[in-house]
C-alpha cells in the first residue's frame, strides 16, 4: 500500500470514528500533496510524500515556540498533537548516536577535513537521511564533527 493510499484509508476511518483532528491533519496534508502534484505535473511518489509530510511536521515545530511564548497552551498542545500524527505516516526517526554514525562514515567517504568541507558533505549525506532527521540536528552535528 503506498502513503497516498494509506492516507485516503485513514482519512475515511478519521470519518467514520469522526476523529476531527486526525481528520483536519490528513486533510491538510492531502491538500499540501495535491498541490505539490499540481505544481510539478505528476503524481508523487512515496519519498516525494514524506518530503512534503516532513515540511508539514517542521512548519508546525516552527510555529510552537510563538504560541508557547503568547501563553496559548491550548494551540500548543493541538499542534503536538499534529505531529504527532504526522509522524506516523514518516519513517522511524534516527536516533543522535545513529545519526553521528551516518555523518562519521560520510565524512570519511568524501574525505572531510573541515568546516570549508561543508558542501561536500551536505549534498552526499541527505539522500541517506532525508526525513528520517530534522535538519537543524543534523546540521549542529555535521558542524560538531567537522570542526574537531
Amino acid at each position: 500500500m503506498t502513503l497516498k493510499e494509506r492516507l485516503q484509508e485513514d482519512l475515511k476511518a478519521a470519518m467514520k470514528s469522526k476523529d476531527a483532528l486526525r481528520l483536519s491533519v490528513i486533510r491538510l496534508a492531502k491538500a499540501a500533496i495535491m498541490n505539490l502534484e499540481i505544481a510539478r505535473g505528476h503524481e508523487l511518489n512515496d519519498q516525494e510524500i514524506i518530503e512534503v509530510l516532513v515540511k508539514e511536521a517542521k512548519q508546525r515545530n516552527d510555529s510552537l515556540p510563538e504560541y508557547e511564548r503568547a501563553g496559548r497552551n491550548d494551540i500548543v498542545e493541538a499542534l503536538h498533537q499534529e505531529i504527532k500524527i504526522i509522524h506516523e505516516y514518516l519513517p522511524a526517526q534516527l536516533s543522535e548516536a545513529e545519526l553521528h554514525q551516518i555523518i562519521q562514515e560520510v565524512i570519511k567517504q568524501v574525505g572531510a577535513s573541515g568546516k570549508q568541507d561543508l558542501k561536500k558533505v551536505m549534498p552526499a549525506l541527505m539522500p541517506k537521511i532525508k526525513g528520517r532527521a530534522d535538519g537543524k540536528l543534523v546540521n549542529q552535528i555535521v558542524n560538531t564533527l567537522l570542526g574537531e
